[in-house]
């Protein structure tokens, strides 16, 4: 660039701070605005599975794939399916040596990116209500407490609810037919040993037609489940959700007659449940160019949640910080950048939403519903091009 721009990023999440890890990188400048008050104000989530091809490229760039490495778990790439009578119908492990999709703690991802940053990158408790586009082609930035600033560059990277999208689109994210219910298990191995021998060192999933149980392993014996199902976003009415003995009998109700130890995943959960519906975006959704303005991740690209999403947005960051430094004005790198990245997300979210529907059938069957082509150590990789196509 000829002059240095003025760079925001809405949200702290992985795609907006590996963009501005590679633009400080290069010695751009940006500020990071995030609405949580500090690092440690709410939990993180679960475990990532980290693409070679996209999240690991994006790391690459960022000169962090070797500390990630360090965090990284490539045990975490077992897999074990079972139906809901808990036989075991396929298991797979990762071979020696193999890091393809390590799996790595949502909160320690964000903690490396965050240690990587100048500090004073991220200003906490900095809420964004809009922003909308000026003359010449820059941008203005809406803060909560009515302050404004205005900037060359304003990349929304603030998720599903994205307060930067509607400068660029009318699109609202949608309920894809299906729920997540999230609980959770700690010191895993010495108190719920059914549980760790369901979950191995990875991920178990137990299907029947539009149901599953979902077990994930992550770091220092915590495990996270998921119990997925399709029905109306509604299926809670007339239940308090902060009841957790009444939200365990209505889950138990929808999954009578699985197995004893798969139903032990909704008896024993540490705490309570948290109800977690599945939304998206149109597909394809795209804008017209508005010079200094874009989005990343969940706010450009909201599809269901098969493992794409958060390398899609660490690849989106990487990629959008390269264009911005190789280009000689922000319109040529956003069109450099949209250019590869709109393609790419349609690409993405036509698969997740075909997976999607075969994983999530409207049916009572007792199939697994977990075909050898939708199998996720082979499969998921074609929901994400590779950033070299």
């Amino acid at each position: 660039m000829s002059t240095t721009p003025r760079i925001a990023i809405v949200g702290a999440g992985p795609g907006g701070l590996v963009c501005a890890r590679v633009l400080q990188q290069h010695g751009v400048p940006v500020a990071v605005f995030e609405h949580e008050t500090d690092p440690r104000s709410r939990p993180q989530g679960g475990t990532l599975d980290i693409d070679e091809d996209t999240g690991q490229a994006a790391l690459r760039a960022a000169g962090l794939f070797d500390r990630f490495l360090a965090l990284a778990r490539p045990e975490g790439q077992e897999w074990r399916l079972y139906d809901r009578h808990a036989t075991l119908i396929r298991h797979d492990r990762a071979d020696k040596g193999d890091a393809s999709r390590p799996e790595i703690d949502r909160g320690q991802l964000r903690s490396l990116l965050l240690d990587s940053l100048t500090p004073g990158t991220v200003r906490w408790g900095h809420s964004v209500r809009a922003v909308t586009p000026l003359p010449h082609g820059t941008a203005r930035l809406h803060h909560h407490d009515r302050g404004i600033e205005d900037f060359d560059l304003v990349i929304g990277a603030d998720g599903a609810w994205s307060r930067v999208r509607p400068a660029l689109s009318d699109a609202q994210p949608s309920y894809a037919g299906v729920t997540m219910v999230e609980s959770h298990f700690d010191d895993v191995d010495r108190r719920h040993p059914g549980i760790a021998r369901l979950v191995g060192r990875g991920t178990m999933s137990a299907k029947a037609g539009g149901r599953s149980l979902v077990l994930q392993r992550n770091s220092n014996g915590h495990v996270r489940a998921y119990i997925t199902f399709r029905g109306p976003q509604d299926w809670h009415t007339g239940l308090d959700l902060a009841d957790t003995e009444a939200v365990r009998a209505r889950l138990l109700a929808r999954y009578q007659g699985w197995h004893d130890s798969l139903l032990d995943i909704l008896r024993e959960n540490e705490g309570g449940f948290i109800n977690r519906p599945m939304f998206v975006l149109p597909v394809p959704h795209s804008w017209q160019r508005t010079p200094g303005i874009t989005l990343l991740g969940d706010a450009a690209h909201l599809m269901p949640p098969i493992g794409v999403g958060a390398n899609l947005a660490l690849l989106d960051g990487a990629e959008l910080a390269r264009a911005v430094i190789g280009h000689s004005t922000v319109d040529e790198a956003l069109d450099a950048y949209e250019s590869v990245m709109l393609p790419r997300a349609t690409d993405s979210a036509k698969t997740a939403q075909r997976m999607l529907s075969t994983l999530m059938p409207d049916t009572d069957s007792d199939a697994p519903a977990f075909p050898d082509a939708l199998w996720p150590t082979d499969a998921l990789r074609a929901a994400h091009p590779s950033h070299t196509s």
